[in-house]
């Protein structure tokens, strides 16, 4: 397995350390309720250097970008991300990822860390435009903080005014006496907050001062665990659970990030899917009866007729029920209809609802 720099921090503060995507990363401190409750509420620390990282620069590399990412990226402007997704030749999904305009003709694609070789593969392989480019995953360091205290925690590490960056707009200045650092106000909550990213040898400095700037407000560190409550409970897509390479990006309601206006990898099989209309639908559902959905639960009708496949479920710790995502037949997919979770046979009664959860 992999390791990120904060490994052993993770061990010495008690984390539980699980395998996730090939790295050895912290899936919780003291328990994915009482950490969900510290970002809904306050403000946590999630380590996520294990996410990769690629720069593409030079007059290329927009046009390069545009022929494989689904979104425009020529309406971004310098000091803004964006999201979209690495279309295939089949129209399904390789990667979704985050995409930064750096300015001069310099961009900085965050992919999944499971996902890090395939990306990189996928990238060299259609680069036929020849734009420069270069992973740098291994050298970055990126922790996530979110909750709606984060402004606060976090301002006293900066010259830069953190309420002043809009969603989803980055600046690069010094942060916690370290230089050039990325502070990008994206996250994977929907709670407001920052990720940060930084050189490798700077993470246990940053880490400590993070944590004694934050103290006031209750700082903690957060595991993959409670990511994942935060991140359904906002209806987030989960790359190898709610999409993958087969999945249709229209049925999982990524029109939004598809720019058919322009031209690049997989257009025509996202054209034809578009043209024959939805067989599928992802949905958000919450459990009417008791039971906690999961990942590879079919989703049946009335009469127990298999309609479509949960991708991701929990107990929300904010709800205090079941909620997950599924692909659904079309005719099921509107919120208020009824569906039934199967397990072991017994079909337990579900709703499918509007997204978010909360």
């Amino acid at each position: 397995m992999k390791t990120t720099p904060f490994k052993e921090i993770h061990e010495a503060i008690g984390a539980k350390m699980v395998d996730f995507a090939g790295f050895y990363m912290p899936v919780q401190y003291t328990g994915i309720i009482d950490e969900h409750q510290t970002v809904r509420n306050g403000v946590g620390v999630f380590d996520v250097s294990h996410m990769g990282e690629f720069i593409v620069k030079g007059e290329k590399a927009l046009p390069f970008l545009q022929s494989i990412v689904s979104n425009d990226i020529s309406k971004t402007i310098p000091g803004q991300a964006q999201y979209g997704y690495l279309p295939n030749e089949n129209g399904g999904i390789v990667d979704d990822l985050l995409v930064y305009n750096m300015g001069n003709d310099e961009y900085m694609c965050v992919v999944n860390a499971g996902n890090i070789e395939k990306d990189w593969n996928w990238f060299v392989q259609h680069n036929t435009q020849g734009a420069n480019i270069e992973n740098i995953s291994d050298n970055i360091s990126l922790l996530a903080i979110q909750g709606p205290k984060a402004t606060e925690a976090l301002q006293p590490l900066t010259d830069i005014n953190l309420s002043e960056i809009p969603f989803y707009r980055f600046k690069k200045g010094t942060f916690a006496g370290v230089e050039d650092v990325i502070i990008s106000a994206t996250g994977y909550t929907g709670l407001g907050g920052f990720e940060l990213y930084f050189p490798k040898e700077k993470s246990a400095e940053i880490w400590k001062k993070i944590f004694e700037a934050g103290a006031p407000q209750g700082i903690k560190p957060i595991g993959l665990g409670a990511r994942d409550t935060l991140r359904l409970e906002k209806g987030y897509c989960l790359y190898g659970n709610d999409i993958d390479d087969n999945t249709s990006p229209i049925e999982a309601g990524l029109s939004w990030v598809t720019s058919l206006k322009k031209d690049f990898v997989g257009k025509e099989a996202i054209v034809n899917s578009k043209e024959q209309g939805l067989k599928n639908k992802l949905v958000g559902f919450k459990m009417i009866d008791r039971g906690i959905p999961r990942h590879g639960y079919e989703i049946g009708d009335a009469d127990g007729n298999v309609i479509g496949k949960v991708t991701s479920g929990t107990q929300s710790p904010t709800l205090g029920i079941g909620i997950g995502m599924g692909y659904v037949e079309k005719d099921f997919a509107t919120p208020d209809t009824s569906i039934y979770i199967i397990l072991r046979g017994k079909l337990l009664k579900a709703e499918v609802v509007k997204l978010p959860f909360v």
